[in-house]
């Protein structure tokens, strides 16, 4: 199993996709890639700008995408995709559209056979075993909080360690124990924006320059640094 698993798209004041354009282009490789691209979180701009999008950036590294609503059928492009790539946006309507498309398990089987998968904040959170670790706002009911299960532990992307000044409700942290209180055999990993997972076969390795926030059941959430060994994720419960 072959994964890059981003906390967001964008830094501030940086370009769409920019500053993890390099780490994609070394997952895939020196081969030219066309990946399937999949659009379905996007919600506030259409699929094909979308795609445009992505195809920009993948295209300065070397690679190209295709979006999978190009497709007549969904489930054979997945079949045959020689990458799957997964944008950010709303992680409801993104395990909406997956779930609908019956996409759940061709994907699942596709990358467990060696496929290379990519995803960003909410394409990260769609790896995870469920969706409720997601930021976003319920907007649609995907029919269940299963995702597609490639990871055994839950990532919460773009994960802040304080509220903006002046606001008074829960902070992320906050969150996350109220979430660790009825989940409490899952790991969750707070991924702060700027840092990704690299998941080969059983090892998973870690780049960023801010540590990783781990949060579990019982224990005081705890750092681990970007050199530190990160394949006890691997072996969480859920």
């Amino acid at each position: 199993m072959n994964l890059l698993l981003i906390s967001n798209s964008t830094m501030s004041g940086e370009p769409y996709l920019d500053y993890p354009k390099q780490d994609i282009a070394n997952f895939l490789g020196t081969k030219p890639i066309k990946a399937l691209f999949i659009p379905y979180a996007g919600v506030t701009l259409t699929w094909d700008d979308y795609e445009t999008k992505v195809k920009e950036r993948f295209n300065q590294v070397g690679h190209d995408i295709i979006s999978i609503h190009k497709f007549e059928n969904p489930i054979n492009a997945i079949e045959e995709a020689e990458a799957i790539v997964v944008g950010g946006g709303n992680t409801w309507r993104l395990l909406q559209k997956v779930r609908e498309n019956g996409l759940i398990n061709p994907i699942k089987q596709k990358v467990a056979s060696g496929t290379k998968y990519i995803g960003w904040s909410a394409g990260s959170n769609l790896a995870c075993p469920t969706i409720k670790t997601t930021n976003d706002m319920p907007i649609i009911d995907p029919k269940g909080f299963e995702a597609i299960n490639l990871i055994p532990f839950q990532i919460n992307p773009h994960y802040l360690d304080a509220n903006p000044a002046g606001h008074g409700g829960e902070t992320r942290e906050d969150r996350i124990l109220e979430f660790l209180e009825v989940n409490q055999k899952v790991t969750v990993a707070g991924l702060r924006e700027g840092c990704m997972f690299i998941v080969k076969n059983q090892t998973i390795t870690y780049k960023g320059k801010l540590p990783l926030r781990v949060f579990q059941y019982g224990k005081k959430p705890y750092e681990v640094e970007p050199s530190g060994n990160f394949n006890f994720l691997l072996n969480s419960e859920v």
